[in-house]
Order: C-alpha cells, then sequence, then structure tokens
C-alpha cells in the first residue's frame, strides 16, 4: 500500500523581540528536517502580508509515521525548546492528509 502524504501547517504568534530569533530557529528545523529526513519533503517557514508577528510552517512528509520521526529528532528538540524559551504562541496547528485522485 502507497504512503499517504501528511502536511501539516502550523501557526506562531511571536513578538516584535522573538520574531527574529524565532525565524532562525525555523530555518535551522528545516534545514535539518530536509536534509536529514528521508520523510521530509518540504519545510517552509512562510509570512503572512501584514502581519508582521506572524509565522506559519508548511511542512509536508511522505506519511504521518514520516511526521512523527520528526518529532523524536534533535534539531525538533532545538525548534520545540525555542518555542517555549521565547514565549511563542502556538496559535493552531492542522495536520492534514492528502485525498487520493
Amino acid at each position: 500500500m502507497d504512503a499517504t502524504p501528511f502536511t501539516v501547517i502550523a501557526e506562531f504568534a511571536t513578538t516584535p523581540e522573538s520574531h527574529d530569533k524565532f525565524l532562525k530557529i525555523c530555518a535551522y528545523d528545516a534545514a535539518r528536517s530536509v536534509t536529514d529526513e528521508p520523510g521530509c519533503h518540504r519545510f517552509d517557514a512562510l509570512l503572512p502580508d501584514g502581519e508582521p508577528n506572524t509565522v506559519i510552517l508548511y511542512e509536508v512528509y511522505t506519511d504521518r509515521a514520516a511526521f512523527d520521526t520528526h518529532l523524536t529528532t534533535p534539531h525538533y528538540k532545538v525548534f520545540a525548546d525555542g518555542v517555549a524559551e521565547l514565549g511563542v504562541e502556538i496559535v493552531k496547528v492542522r495536520m492534514l492528509t492528502t485525498q487520493p485522485a
């Protein structure tokens, strides 16, 4: 059976003081995820126009198991610790599967 592609869209609220530091943590996690995890196919940090303290992460994995593996990696721990240390608010996390054609 083929894997069902799994997408995560996570929205975060930063402050002017934490925004740039948070983006650096996101960039580190994204680079390591795409490079080190065969199941991570895309990981982008998106900045919505007109919302200077909002960051949206768009991640695509082979399947849910690949995302679950992502959550156990050292680079994810750096990300999670950074979210806590900076006081970044998790606004919403959506987990989506791709509808088969």
